[in-house]
């Protein structure tokens, strides 16, 4: 295969790339974090230089400032709204000014650019931006900040791009060849104490106070763009819900939103897990089949493929499925396809279809397309009694992301939709936004992490009871009111964390008062209460944290992008993004230098400075069947795309010509080309069909049982004669003998991994107690003492 050109790292004149370095600077102190991150940019050449920078950044983060240091002069930037600030941009480069653009893409939340335009030869500036942002929680109580790094390129529509993707313009390196470094020192720091911080990438030695209450961390130097920079942060406590506070802005006017005390309340409901989980529900797994499922899982070798590890993980979801829901599965690239013309029951014959197909199934579908197979699976008829609930996985970016946002939000009030990021680099706009508008869960799968096993807590929050009834009441003093920020609450998950944001209107009180907030909420017919005392006296934040988180929050609710937000929505979002200064696809930060006033010898020099991408397309996987359906059609595959899929697009970059309109089109001519041809990567082709977990499960029934056969007792590895031997009451269908061994099996071999299999084991003891009956007790007292266990029993109760 030929190498791919350095595409985007130097000019024709042999200029170096502008931007030189980006420094990050982070702060968090319990959940939230502060973010400040510099671009370092020098015009070494000898002509004044226009310079185009796109970088992602996660959705949830509030953009509140930015500012440019040029040899030494400040320049504070006005946000403004888009159009009018595109229209100064152009303007004052036009008039010779020096100006600076910040701008979210149209179409996605987690995309952004820097515009440096009318960079004098030798000159050098640094660009500033800062966000605020809460943190995730994490199944075993990690806060997770991760600072995207890789930006894959997004998918094209086949049928033409709606336009106004700033990744339309934005040249794409291997990782490998990123010409500018990354450097990052945070700060973690709560009063409850910090038990342990792990990072993704390397770090130097982390220094806690002697109380560890503080940490500090820095990245290792030599950062090679080759995944998100990942914290994961363990407090001593994380569960206990509080209310925080915080003083308006001085000098801002009562009754708006920047000029009241806002309140950030954190709720972690102690919801009790249903003994006997709903068997009801339509589950529908819509999976990518695009040609980045070829990738591996990370960057290390041997990984997993992603489309090797989907297959792995649905047949875990088949598998765990309740008897008697209804399912059936997508999978989407290009064009799309289902294993059932509809939703079918769950049976044995059904699961073993399924099965049979999800084991031959490849990343073979083109492109990155989820919008058609979304509208397909909303214009099916409801099941009645059978809520819809659907799981999407997908590794790819799409260019229609808030058509998608919009379309999962219309029929968000019949289902409620699981998503799943695969790999670095992964759309969190796309992700995070189809959970939000349906009421659902979001989860990224990134690095060494199993996609089972956050899969599997997904259905195992789809399979509780739906929690009814949920309220938020206030009880203030008089003269004090809540107006709620965010959306009510309509759903709540056993084990998840709850966030709403509030601006307290009308009279503070004295400091010494307090006031008092209850989430309530009814499941399975009994009321349950959740109440906080706080204190009124609100503190002060120079940064107001929470007021832009509270902005940020709103402005989700209510931004569907550039072009596709509801005329009213717009107005609410201009209002709110302009008052507290947060970002929004409507609005841009501009920054203009009128004491450089040099009129123009000519055209600007333009700089596209390329993103890192996470491989080039001599790293890509190709399975035998798809090398050579990619050296027949070489040119149709590139066309239609697959996001980080069988090939990237390496784009040149538009250097030396004339400034075109900040919303130019991509130029397929520009395009370079990449001879491809098959490649043996055995080492990424990885059998883990050979796990012994996988094979137990693949062997166990729809029922929850497993047969006693050849099969199981190589699995188990032992002798078929000995354990039909070992059989202790004959008159029990060999069958429950069977399953037995199997549970305990799973304990004493995979307990670490329960999680995953926490549902099957849960099937597989209901039909032992219905099947077997009295004589349980005595199967489980024989297979532990034939299978020399110490496994307790009493994992047996039913």
């Amino acid at each position: 295969m030929v190498s791919p050109p350095c595409c985007g790292l130097l000019t024709r004149q042999k200029e170096p790339v502008p931007l030189k370095s980006i420094s990050v600077t982070l702060s968090i102190r319990e959940f939230v974090a502060g973010v400040s991150a510099t671009l370092n940019y020098e015009n070494e050449g000898k002509d004044p230089l226009e310079a185009f920078f796109v970088f992602p950044m996660d959705e949830d983060s509030a953009v509140h400032s930015f500012e440019a240091l040029v040899d030494g002069k400040k320049i504070v930037a006005e946000l403004q709204e888009k159009s009018e600030a595109r229209t100064n941009y152009e303007n004052a480069i036009s008039q010779g000014h020096q100006a600076f653009l910040l701008e979210e893409d149209d179409q996605a939340g987690d995309t952004f650019s820097c515009n440096v335009g009318n960079l004098p030869p030798g000159s050098k500036a640094a660009l500033t931006l800062k966000y605020v942002q809460e943190l995730p929680l994490e199944a075993d109580g990690a806060l997770r900040y991760v600072l995207p790094a890789i930006l894959n390129p997004r998918y094209q529509l086949s049928r033409g791009s709606e336009g106004g993707s700033l990744q339309m313009k934005n040249p794409a390196v291997p990782s490998q060849d990123v010409p500018y470094t990354l450097s990052l020192a945070a700060t973690v720091s709560s009063q409850h104490g910090i038990k342990s911080v792990q990072c993704s990438s390397p770090v130097n030695p982390i220094e806690y106070l002697e109380d560890k209450t503080s940490a500090q961390i820095s990245l290792a130097d030599g950062h090679k763009f080759d995944r998100d920079v990942e914290f994961l942060v363990y407090y001593s406590e994380v569960h206990t819900p509080s209310v925080a506070v915080e003083m308006g802005a001085p000098a801002t006017k009562p009754d708006s939103l920047m000029g009241d005390p806002s309140a950030m309340v954190s709720f972690y409901p102690n919801i009790p897990e249903a003994q006997s989980p709903t068997a009801c529900g339509e589950f529908v797994f819509l999976m990518d089949r695009s040609g980045s499922m070829h990738c591996p899982m990370n960057n290390q070798n041997p990984s997993q493929l992603r489309i090797e590890a989907a297959k792995e993980t649905l047949i875990w979801l088949l598998k765990s499925l309740p008897i008697g829901c209804y399912f059936n599965i997508y999978g989407f690239g290009s064009s799309f396809e289902s294993f059932f013309p509809e939703s079918v029951k769950y049976t044995q014959d059904t699961m073993e279809q399924a099965l049979k197909r999800v084991k031959s199934m490849d990343a073979d579908l083109g492109g990155t397309e989820i919008l058609a197979p979304l509208k397909a699976i909303y214009s099916r008829t409801s099941i009645p009694g059978h809520p819809l609930q659907l799981f999407v996985f997908t590794d790819g970016e799409v260019t229609n992301t808030f058509s998608v946002i919009r379309e999962v939000k219309i029929n968000g009030q019949r289902h409620r939709c699981f998503s799943f990021g695969i790999g670095e680099g992964a759309s969190t706009s796309l992700i995070k936004g189809i959970a939000r508008a349906s009421g659902g869960a979001a989860e990224f799968i990134t690095g060494n992490e199993r996609m089972q096993s956050k899969a599997l807590r997904a259905l195992k929050r789809s399979l509780q009871p739906v929690v009814e009834d949920v309220s938020l009441s206030w009880d203030l003093p008089a003269g004090l009111s809540a107006k709620m920020l965010s959306p009510e609450p309509t759903v709540i998950f056993r084990g998840q964390r709850l966030i709403v944001y509030a601006q307290l209107t009308g009279t503070m009180p004295p400091a010494e008062a307090t006031g008092k907030v209850c989430l309530k909420y009814t499941l399975q017919g009994t009321q349950f209460e959740n109440q906080v005392a706080f204190s009124l006296q609100p503190k002060s934040d120079a940064n107001l944290t929470i007021h832009r988180l509270a902005a940020k929050s709103f402005i989700q609710t209510k931004d569907m992008g550039f072009e596709e937000t509801p005329a009213n929505d717009k107005k609410e979002v201009l209002k709110i993004s302009m008052e507290c200064g947060v970002i929004s696809t409507h609005t841009a930060f501009i920054a203009i230098n009128k004491d450089l006033n040099r009129p123009l010898q000519g055209p600007l020099t333009r700089s596209d400075v390329p993103s890192p991408m996470l491989f080039s397309v001599s790293d890509y996987a190709l399975s035998a069947k798809s090398a050579l359906r990619a050296e027949a059609s070489v040119s149709k595959l590139w066309k239609c795309g697959s996001g980080p899929g069988l090939f990237r697009r390496l784009v040149g970059s538009r250097r030396s010509k004339k400034r075109q309109p900040l919303k130019e089109q991509y130029d397929p001519s520009e395009e370079t080309t990449v001879e491809c041809s098959s490649i043996d990567m055995t080492d990424l082709e990885t059998n883990h069909t050979d796990d012994p977990l996988v094979q137990l499960i693949s062997l166990q029934k729809a029922d929850g049982s497993w047969d006693l056969n050849e099969g199981l007792a190589v699995v188990l590895g032992l002798s078929l004669g000995d354990m039909q031997a070992a059989l202790p009451v004959k008159s029990v269908d060999s069958s429950g003998w069977a399953t037995v061994l199997a549970v305990i099996w799973l304990h004493d071999k995979y307990k670490d991994m329960k999680c995953e299999w926490e549902l099957l084991e849960r099937k597989a003891v209901a039909w032992i107690h219905s099947h077997a009956g009295s004589a349980t007790d005595g199967l489980v007292k024989a297979a532990v003492g034939f299978l020399k266990s110490s496994v307790d029993p009493a994992v047996f109760a039913p």
